[in-house]
């Protein structure tokens, strides 16, 4: 029983697999949102960058420079911030799944600061 709660803390910290998840939770959330006019652009747009951020990383994780590194980094950071506004918009257009909207606003959230921290130690 140990060896289990010690490999879902560690999937935590395992950035691969953390920004894949918040990109499957990103499609599982569009999957249940009622498409209309409005929240078809906003459902287009989170997909994009919800499973871009993890995209990103795996680009990150394989570059041959640091300069490369830093500069992937700098765009999951930068989609990270954009899907917290994309899940705000889809919030408010989808009064019913704010509890959802809030939770993946919240990984969002922290992935950002995450990535602003590899950033920061980077460039020391």
């Amino acid at each position: 029983m140990p060896n289990q709660i010690q490999n879902q803390n560690d999937k935590k910290y395992d950035l691969i697999e953390r920004t894949a998840k918040f990109g499957e939770n990103i499609i599982d959330l569009t999957k249940c949102l009622l498409v209309d006019p409005i929240s078809r652009p906003l459902i287009s747009q989170v997909v994009r960058s919800g499973t871009s951020t993890g995209a990103n990383y795996m680009e990150a994780d394989a570059a041959d420079t640091k300069k490369d590194f830093r500069y992937k980094i700098g765009l999951c950071k930068k989609e990270s911030k954009e899907t917290m506004h994309w899940l705000r918009m889809i919030a408010r257009a989808n009064p019913g799944k704010t509890k959802e909207c809030r939770k993946l606003y919240q990984e969002a959230h922290e992935l950002c600061l995450i990535f602003s921290a590899i950033n920061r130690k980077e460039k020391k």
